[in-house]
């Protein structure tokens, strides 16, 4: 009996330390291929934003600052040939710019560090992981000057990788409709950031 007890103590801790260790086999899991039909990244975030009660909502931005995306309390698409705005606002470093094809945003309008959250198509199911561990890493090394976010979380919804960070409160309910508006999401990391 001690010994099972052991064993399963073993199995336990192991996955504990991996949470946030993304996949080793590029994202080429079962996941991609069983995600419901999302027509863009910005479909993808106001599905989600459209299960918040209006005493949920929060004051917010969505898009990149042109004036074609910039929309307000509500989800936006974000121009993915901006790659220094994409690595700035959003975390996602130039080297995996070139592996997206999509990309939206929805950011807390009084302060980014309160919540800030990009949707990413990958055009290749094989670079899902990779795309996902970049962000993780780009958020993780981050230097914060004027506050920081608590929390950071990193999704994947079939071929779109949805990062967000922020005070945990947001975070986690943001976490929660994402999962329930898309059963099939899957958390690639969840880590506080502090």
């Amino acid at each position: 009996m001690k010994k099972w007890m052991a064993i399963l103590l073993a199995v336990l801790l192991t996955l504990g330390m991996t949470a946030c260790a993304g996949t080793t086999d590029g994202g080429t899991s079962s996941q991609a291929l069983e995600a419901p039909s999302i027509e863009s990244a910005v479909e993808l975030l106001t599905t989600v934003w459209n299960t918040y009660g209006e005493d949920e909502k929060f004051p917010a931005i969505g898009g990149d600052m042109s004036e074609e995306n910039l929309t307000e309390n509500a989800p936006g698409t974000f121009d993915v040939a901006d790659t220094t705005a994409l690595d700035t606002t959003l975390a996602l470093p130039a080297s995996a710019a070139e592996k997206i094809d999509d990309a939206a945003s929805l950011v807390h309008m009084m302060n980014a560090n309160n919540f800030t959250c990009g949707a990413f198509h990958v055009k290749d199911a094989v670079d899902v992981g990779r795309v996902a561990t970049d962000i993780q890493d780009n958020v993780l090394t981050r230097q914060w000057i004027c506050g920081f976010p608590n929390k950071l979380v990193v999704m994947r919804v079939g071929n779109y990788v949805v990062s967000f960070f922020g005070s945990t409160e947001i975070v986690d309910t943001f976490r929660d409709k994402l999962t329930a508006a898309y059963p099939t999401a899957m958390v690639d990391c969840e880590t506080d950031i502090a």
